[in-house]
């Protein structure tokens, strides 16, 4: 970033400069976002070959560290990891490359899902996996899901995961694409939701754990083109922040890639930018208003969606995470600039 001032400065100079707020809140603010700020966020991104994975990489960090995979042979031959401030973004294949190098991966994958924190926590906060939506045969996509990482989550198995399936755009050989608004039509939209759906069940007949998939498409950038459009990479960093705890929230955001035309395309774009915005209101005011000298509930301060706090802590909150807006333009700012 060219301003050397990270979006944790930004915040606490915001709340530092507020005077109708009390000490106390102040300080529960300031111990929040410096609680954020050093907070480490370790995410693992797995699924097997050509589904994606550094494409949404880039597309969702803005790293070009993360090559996308051309030709016959994989890019990512091992786990990779990738360190962005506190976010740390492991790479990792998927099966599908043969049965040794399936044996191979499964081990490193069960390895990194069991190792812990000098805390005594799980080191991963969340296994995202990737899907291919172009293809029906999910055949190793499942022993992956099933055999290797919901077995390596233990009790943690219903909290940790997340399924999206990438490459909405090709899911019917790139028919009922809308490739001028980068969106799925009606026919399209419910073959993905069907989709979805089938694999919702197939894991929860399988292994007793509810996940809710999602479909999206990570775009792809050829060299010496442009970057084509993602769909519903909003939905996808929404549902990321759901699953990691408040504490952990801005930091993922703080990363996120600040190019508005990443988050455009969503099919229910103002409901996901709200909830972004939201879950970081959530990491912001965690614990401001109980025992607070502020009470009363805000109902309709600044748009309604900050839930139950005081009418002052709203409005704070409002402003702070307006910060957060205004540092993180791209993702937020469509409709919150």
């Amino acid at each position: 970033m060219a301003d050397e001032r990270t979006m944790f400065d930004n915040l606490a100079e915001e709340i530092n400069s507020m005077d109708d707020i009390s000490e106390e809140v102040k300080q529960k603010l300031l111990a929040n976002i410096m609680k954020a700020k050093d907070q480490p966020v370790n995410l693992l991104i797995t699924g097997p070959t050509g589904c994606g994975k550094s494409s949404t990489i880039n597309a969702m960090f803005n790293m070009e560290v993360a090559k996308v995979g051309v030709g016959v042979d994989p890019e990512t031959t091992d786990i990779q990891d990738y360190q962005l401030g506190n976010l740390k973004i492991y790479d990792s294949p998927g099966l599908g490359d043969g049965k040794e190098r399936d044996i191979a991966h499964a081990k490193k994958i069960t390895e990194l899902l069991h190792r812990r924190d000098s805390d005594g926590n799980a080191l991963i906060d969340l296994v995202l996996v990737i899907v291919d939506g172009s293809t029906r045969d999910l055949g190793t996509t499942y022993e992956l899901i099933e055999n290797v990482i919901i077995p390596s989550l233990g009790e943690e198995r219903h909290k940790r995961l997340l399924i999206a399936v990438n490459q909405a755009d090709v899911a019917m050989k790139g028919k009922h694409w809308d490739s001028v608004n980068c969106r799925p039509d009606s026919v399209l939209t419910d073959f993905l939701n069907d989709k979805v759906r089938s694999i919702r069940e197939r894991i929860l007949a399988n292994t007793g754990v509810h996940v809710d998939p999602i479909f999206y498409s990570a775009g792809y950038k050829e060299e010496g083109q442009a970057q084509t459009p993602p769909y519903n990479l909003s939905k996808l960093m929404l549902y990321i922040l759901r699953a990691i705890p408040p504490k952990k929230r801005l930091v993922v955001i703080e990363q996120s890639n600040q190019n508005q035309d990443m988050w455009r395309k969503s099919d229910e774009l103002e409901d996901y930018q709200r909830e972004i915005k939201k879950s970081l209101s959530e990491s912001v005011c965690e614990g401001v208003a109980k025992g607070s000298d502020i009470g009363g509930n805000i109902g309709g301060t600044i748009g309604g969606i900050f839930g139950s706090v005081g009418e002052k802590v709203g409005r704070v909150v409002g402003s702070v995470v307006g910060g957060v807006v205004g540092f993180v333009g791209g993702l937020l700012g469509g409709i919150f600039g």
